[in-house]
């Protein structure tokens, strides 16, 4: 399916306006909606090429710029020792409860947006992992996956590094795709096995992969990416938004094919 990018617009939070880019289907029609969240490093060209992968399977793909707060609109950090620095010292200035906000003021956006369906789920990749998972405690969305989801084993997202992600699991009523690297090193086995026996304890509906892959075996740029994993995790991704948002309205039509006579 061929997709666009449309303008990028300021949601209104109520810690700013909020940079969000969009990606959808070219075709007419409305389709499920998916907030996207990126790594710490924002909306980088790879995250960009996930979003576009995404709508291009038939869905609406909003990816906000997590820390709106403290960057001008459109910063992108490099994937270097600085990038990295600045990324991880954000992620713990930013209020929990402003992130919180954030995933609200995109859901709603897209509930109400028209060439959307109204049916939503979240995608998040490290602590878009994290923020997917606590995006998707809203009663309105129906999947989330979390690619290695950080620090949700110990509480550290957010001032204070004392979030409640997991004691609020009970919340989840959407189905949970969670993918693991087994060499990831900000997600040891003990942590991996804390979340795990949390989610099982509340009854949370998921499914749970663990690969032999690095910390970020998604990013299509740097030495960990491992494109056999990714392709795996987009097609668990596609099956579980497939199943439980549905498809739009309409599928297109491959550019430069005719329709049969017979």
């Amino acid at each position: 399916m061929t997709l666009q990018e449309t303008a990028p617009i300021d949601l209104l939070t109520p810690s700013g306006p909020m940079r969000t880019h969009l990606f959808r289907p070219a075709a007419p029609g409305r389709y499920p909606g998916i907030l996207l969240y990126s790594e710490i490093f924002q909306v980088t060209a790879p995250i960009r090429r996930t979003a576009a992968l995404l709508a291009g399977h038939g869905f609406i793909v909003a990816v906000p710029e997590i820390y709106h707060e403290y960057e001008p609109a459109g910063t992108i950090l490099a994937y270097d020792q600085a990038g990295a620095d600045r990324g991880n010292a954000l992620k713990t200035t930013k209020p929990l409860a402003a992130y919180d906000n954030d995933a609200r003021a995109v859901l709603a956006f897209l509930r109400t947006y028209e060439f959307c369906t109204g049916r939503l789920g979240v995608m998040g990749i490290c602590i878009g992992g994290h923020l997917a998972f606590r995006a998707a405690m809203n009663p309105e969305v129906l999947a989330a996956t979390c690619f290695y989801a950080t620090d949700l084993h110990k509480r550290g997202l957010g001032a204070g590094m004392s979030d409640d992600s997991l004691d609020r699991i009970p919340e989840i009523k959407g189905e949970l795709l969670m993918i693991w690297g087994r060499q990831d090193p900000h997600v040891p086995l003990d942590g991996r096995l804390k979340i795990q026996a949390a989610l099982n304890a509340a009854g949370t509906h998921f499914t749970w992969h663990e690969f032999n892959g690095a910390h970020a075996f998604l990013r299509d740029e740097g030495y960990r990416y491992d494109p056999e994993l990714a392709l795996q995790g987009y097609a668990l991704t596609l099956a579980l938004f497939r199943r439980k948002l549905g498809e739009g309205d309409q599928r297109g039509t491959p550019t430069g094919s005719t329709e049969s006579k017979h």
